[in-house]
């Protein structure tokens, strides 16, 4: 990617932040998170598998990721709505962009929102995980195209 293409793509990911940073309190903008995170729907049943499992967390935290029509979808959902709703936000943000694109991004997207030292440690590294866990599928991806 160009840098001028790379330089759009954190301009669109910085717009999609934009609301949560109009909130200048980051407690408050995590608590509005979290209330935003219990009008979404949970993940189905058939995808809370051992198999789509987060380690690092004493909750439960489950991640999908899909691939579709050249671009990376994300799913993420968690007994503990504070992880539901900063995961969820994670995935949001990365989803719809190719693999390409993602990998073009450096980790990190979240920090501008400066929420995750509200959470603790093993939280921290849960999101953490998660977007680790997004890059290395668009690695994955990236590679089966080439």
């Amino acid at each position: 990617m160009s840098g001028s293409e790379i330089s759009t793509l954190l301009s669109q990911r910085q717009q999609q932040l934009a609301p949560w940073l109009e909130i200048h309190d980051p407690q408050t903008r995590l608590a509005r998170l979290v209330e935003e995170a219990r009008k979404h729907l949970p993940l189905e049943q058939a995808l809370r598998t051992e198999a789509h499992r987060v380690e690092g967390c004493l909750v439960r935290v489950w991640f999908v990721s899909e691939f579709r029509a050249g671009h990376c979808v994300f799913r993420c959902d968690s007994d503990a709505l504070t992880l539901k709703a900063v995961g969820g936000l994670l995935c949001e943000l990365y989803s719809g962009l190719a693999p390409r694109q993602i990998l073009a991004i450096e980790q990190g997207l979240l920090e501008p929102l400066r929420i995750l030292h509200l959470l603790a440690e093993n939280r921290q590294r849960t999101i953490a995980r998660i977007e680790d866990k997004i890059h290395g599928f668009a690695q994955v991806q990236a590679a089966i195209a080439e």
